[in-house]
């Protein structure tokens, strides 16, 4: 097998790829805890236009596409939500029609077996399309993102989703007010944001760890001072993509 499923801290389940050796969630965390407080609320916290453009990077077991409707339906907030996900391991979507969701997203089953197995589902105020690929020629064409779940493996594990030019990338493809959200809070990561012309902040969950922000505009948020990193750590650098090519 290629997966081993795991329950994480809050009940719910997640997988351990064992190609890559990593859980696609955090374990202490929690993958449905992680999903929310990582991405999706601090998202909504700092985004709020009534029509929303999202990219989830990756889509892996769908948690963070699904946490977001399951959280939309049941604060009722009024948007018109567009979620684009490239996932380049189609094994995995395969599997996921019978992988164990939390009871949370019970009412959202129907939505949940549509994406699965269409890769697409809309309806008045959702839609998901499940882009099957490479993640960096998957999103080329998408235009005005305002909210990015930057989560794919970790850099040590993935790299080319972490580098200065695939942040450019996002840059370029975001609408003006775009918030990224990510588990990361590596110095060579947060430079890459930096560099690709991001506002890089520090955030904190109330059940998870710290985590990184980063913007188009200015948050009210702590904004990591990188110059004193550097100064702590002059050897610091951002990822490259020439550094794994």
């Amino acid at each position: 097998m290629s997966y081993q499923k795991v329950k994480t801290k809050d009940g719910s389940f997640t997988l351990h790829s064992l190609k890559f050796n990593e859980c696609y969630h955090s374990v202490n965390d929690g993958a449905l805890s992680e999903a929310l407080q990582k991405h999706v609320m601090p998202a909504f916290r700092f985004l709020q236009k009534h029509e929303l453009k999202i990219l989830d990077i990756c889509f892996g077991l769908g948690f963070n596409t699904f946490a977001t409707i399951y959280y939309a339906l049941k604060t009722k907030l009024n948007k018109k939500i567009t979620i684009y996900s490239p996932e380049f391991d189609q094994k995995l979507l395969q599997t996921l029609s019978n992988f164990e969701y939390p009871k949370e997203f019970s009412k959202i089953q129907n939505i949940i077996q549509l994406v699965l197995k269409n890769h697409h589902y809309k309806d008045k105020n959702f839609e998901i399309t499940l882009l099957v690929g490479d993640a960096r020629q998957k999103i080329k064409d998408l235009k005005e993102i305002d909210i990015i779940y930057q989560d794919p493996f970790s850099p040590k594990k993935n790299p080319l989703l972490w580098t200065q030019e695939y942040f450019q990338q996002l840059f370029k493809i975001s609408s003006d007010e775009a918030v990224m959200t990510t588990y990361s809070i590596a110095t060579p990561v947060r430079l890459a944001m930096d560099e690709a012309g991001f506002f890089v902040y520090e955030y904190k969950g109330k059940s998870t760890r710290k985590q990184t922000i980063a913007s188009k505009k200015r948050l009210q948020l702590l904004q990591v001072d990188l110059e004193k990193k550097l100064q702590n750590n002059p050897n610091a650098k951002s990822l490259r993509d020439s550094d794994f090519l």
